[in-house]
């Protein structure tokens, strides 16, 4: 029976080579209906994926990486696919995005919004609530805190047993999702009109954000 369980979970962990593939906005759609886990101090949190936003290297002023830009905090975007970039904005709020692509192309996935499915209540103690509304994961720094995701998990492996995500056969269609301009990107010239940011369409786990 333990056999048995493990082949499956390690079945349904996303592997490397869906990181590596080349196009980031189409794993940005792709990753709706997948779900992010994290194991914190032996404590497992968790949810459905049901808001991303998609920021590549080429063509889009977005980007952290855009014009080869390469800093102490962007060097892990230079990274092979299918680790963690973890930054703060606001000098508070913790942002996870998933690096994809192959080493030095430096393209990357936010994680905006989750539909929170384990543990629960360690998150609600995370982020200091009382009950469950979507004040508990619904935005990109909301979720971190719950899931327990913060700077030091810069670089995490995503294939490991600390952050990674599954696929548990979900499958989102196209008429089910909402392509829209990406948020707070107003530095990004023309490409803040660009429509990668993806959510699940009626979801009440996807940011407020317009």
């Amino acid at each position: 029976m333990e056999e048995a369980f493990l082949v499956n979970y390690l079945r349904m962990k996303l592997a490397t080579a869906f990181y590596r593939q080349p196009d980031v906005v189409q794993i940005a759609r792709d990753l709706l209906g997948k779900y992010l886990f994290t194991n914190i101090n032996g404590v497992m949190t968790g949810g459905r994926i049901v808001e991303t936003e998609a920021y590549a290297h080429i063509n889009d002023q977005a980007c952290h990486s855009h014009l080869g830009r390469f800093t102490k905090r962007t060097r892990v975007m230079y990274e092979a696919g299918g680790v963690a970039y973890v930054y703060l904005i606001y000098g508070r709020y913790a942002l996870f995005n998933i690096i994809t692509n192959e080493a030095g192309k430096a393209d990357a996935v936010l994680i905006r919004g989750l539909e929170p499915v384990e543990g629960i209540p360690e998150m609600l103690l995370r982020r200091g609530l009382p009950t469950v509304s979507p004040k508990l994961t619904a935005g990109p720094g909301l979720l971190t805190q719950a899931l327990g995701i913060s700077i030091p998990h810069y670089g995490t492996d995503l294939t490991g047993d600390l952050i990674w995500l599954e696929d548990r056969g979900d499958v989102v269609p196209d008429e089910l999702v909402l392509a829209s301009p990406r948020v707070g990107i107003d530095y990004a010239g023309a490409d803040t009109a660009l429509p990668w940011r993806f959510r699940l369409k009626g979801s009440k786990w996807t940011s407020p954000a317009k």
